[in-house]
């Protein structure tokens, strides 16, 4: 199927600085996001008849009728002296323009996407037109990433290279001076790796942050960190996390005597050593059992706890 761009074909454009028709200007098709990697317009519908990477305005200032297949297209307006007058680097091929008459065509569904959009499905496997974000890598056909090594990687390579840190999406070798450029030297850039994970918002979120992951452990990156992983699967409680609580009284006594059987001297008697009486027999003390037991036993085994909610297992797609 192929699309256009709406408001261009057959409208007449003006020159910013004069504001005279934009005669003999030039309008330039390049792959979304990479200015580098030129695209082609098509005349026709069936995208049998190309006009190539840049058609001329005629001279009234007029966009002649163009198409392009679905996806993202980047385009560049320029005068007949090469001034340019717009760019935008990432826009939405409208289609199908091919196709029976009548009320007009629809939007083809797998164009609704930008590039470096996630999907979550409740499915495993690949989809066509994306890959993804499993900590795998991608890159140019010559590159030998793990996830996806081919030339409509480029729009996806370069947006994960300008939207996330080396520590979240690594490059292989590491980053050069720019991502046209490690594209250009076939490096590979990996997926953020979304395993196991559930999706969560940033503690800003373009606000001032709300202190709701204050004591979260982090394994990458922070809070107010796109792409950042956090939490845990399993979680042992420390002393200071149990709840507060006091222990049944377990030590019961119900009552016990202590008794000293002594012999005393006779009136007037006195005694012959010290702790014995007159007549030489022993002062003691007479055992009592009291019948009390103290058990000093632990409980529980001290196991991490599962902090994973009802959960339903899927695959998050990256579009390219």
């Amino acid at each position: 199927m192929a699309g256009t761009l709406p408001n261009l074909p057959l409208s007449t454009q003006f020159d910013k600085d004069t504001g005279r028709p934009l005669k003999g200007g030039r309008l330039i098709f390049y792959a979304a996001s990479a200015p580098s990697s030129p695209a082609t317009a098509y005349k026709d519908a069936g995208l049998t008849l190309p006009w190539g990477d840049r058609i001329t305005l005629d001279g009234a200032g007029r966009v002649p009728m163009f198409y392009l297949a679905d996806g993202n297209i980047g385009v560049r307006l320029t005068s007949s002296r090469g001034v340019v007058q717009l760019e935008e680097s990432n826009l939405l091929v409208i289609g199908p323009s091919a196709g029976g008459g009548g009320g007009g065509g629809s939007v083809d569904a797998d164009a609704i996407f930008k590039t470096g959009d996630v999907l979550w499905l409740d499915a495993s496997g690949s989809r066509s037109g994306w890959v993804r974000d499993n900590g795998r890598t991608i890159g140019s056909a010559a590159s030998g990433a793990s996830e996806r090594a081919n030339s409509d990687c480029e729009g996806l390579f370069l947006f994960l290279w300008g939207t996330y840190s080396n520590a979240i999406c690594p490059v292989s070798g590491g980053r050069g001076a720019s991502a046209a450029a490690d594209w250009a030297a076939d490096k590979q850039i990996t997926l953020p790796d979304k395993r196991g994970y559930l999706p969560g918002g940033l503690d800003d979120m373009g606000n001032a942050a709300a202190g709701r992951l204050n004591g979260v452990p982090f394994a990458l990156g922070d809070a107010i960190t796109a792409g950042a992983l956090c939490g845990e699967e399993k979680h042992a409680l420390t002393v200071n996390e149990l709840a507060a609580h006091t222990h049944a009284n377990v030590l019961n006594d119900p009552g016990h005597a202590h008794y000293i059987s002594q012999r005393y001297p006779a009136i007037g008697g006195t005694p012959t050593a010290a702790g014995q009486g007159a007549d030489g027999g022993p002062l003691n003390t007479a055992a009592a059992t009291t019948g009390i037991t103290i058990t000093n036993a632990s409980a529980g085994g001290g196991n991490a706890h599962n902090n994973t909610p009802r959960t339903v297992l899927g695959t998050f797609f990256r579009k390219l």
